[in-house]
């Protein structure tokens, strides 16, 4: 059976980090796998086109190169989407979009096992994950009940449930969400605003009480301190089509001003 890297660091209490990937190509994920110093790639499919060809391949390179693999799904089809990236390869899942604890409930049955115990809507799938290991034995439901299950907790009702979510079994890590939580209150783009940041604050202070790993997604390690200091230890940093924007406005910029030197001198 696969091992579950990321599952074995959150038992042992270790950090993680990974980066943001929109790109399916795996020689992206190659590229962050040689760098040596993440533990995991998440490919944000809510946001980036995909198929279930490349899923595939996106969990290929990324077990090549000793990376652990998450992926963050659209809100529907949330039962499709979950089971055959989990048969892709996928460790672990991350769901957007919950408004309520019976949301968060469907997305933990999506992903365990159907037996007695788990209490699971995922049955016996013949897919990459398993056809080697075998379907529907011991080591299968294992596996199935090792995927790391992660939330966006991101919308005002979910906010306002949030210890009956974390009271669930089965809520693995999560993850705020400030610009759709400052949408859900009706003051979109305030996601930085004083009493945003308090909620978000609040929220990773019940996830640790409740002994639920609370993640940071940050754009650059200057930002860790802050998260640091409120107890995070897992962060999500940098997103891929945003670095390429930033380094070619950046460095497109400078070589006009060059450019613009340079020719300003000519005689």
């Amino acid at each position: 059976m696969k091992r579950n890297k990321l599952r074995e660091a959150l038992k042992a209490g270790k950090p993680t980090v990974g980066p943001h990937i929109h790109s399916s190509w795996p020689s992206v994920v190659e590229i962050i796998g040689h760098t040596g110093v993440f533990d995991y790639i998440e490919f944000v499919a809510e946001y980036a086109p995909f198929d279930l060809f490349s899923l595939e391949n996106v969990c290929r390179a990324a077990e090549l190169l000793g990376l652990s693999s998450m992926i963050k799904l659209d809100q529907e089809p949330r039962r499709f989407l979950a089971q055959r990236s989990i048969g892709a390869g996928f460790d672990s899942v991350l769901f957007a979009d919950c408004r309520n604890p019976d949301d968060v409930r469907e997305c933990i049955r999506a992903v365990k096992p159907e037996t007695p115990d788990a209490g699971g809507y995922h049955g016996v799938g013949v897919r990459r994950s398993s056809y080697v290991h075998g379907s529907g034995q011991p080591d299968y439901a294992q596996q199935l009940d090792d995927v790391v299950i992660a939330f966006m907790i991101e919308k005002r009702s979910a906010v306002d449930a949030l210890d009956e979510i974390l009271a669930q079994g089965g809520v693995d890590m999560i993850q705020w969400g400030p610009a759709d939580y400052a949408l859900s209150i009706g003051r979109p783009g305030e996601f930085h605003a004083p009493d945003v940041r308090e909620t978000e604050r609040r929220v990773i202070a019940t996830c640790l009480e409740a002994g639920v790993p609370p993640r940071a997604e940050i754009e650059s390690v200057d930002r860790a301190k802050y998260y640091l200091d409120l107890g995070v230890r897992h962060f999500c940093m940098g997103t891929d089509v945003m670095i390429l924007y930033q380094f070619l406005r950046d460095q497109g910029e400078k070589l006009q001003d060059e450019l613009g030197e340079t020719l300003g001198k000519a005689p």
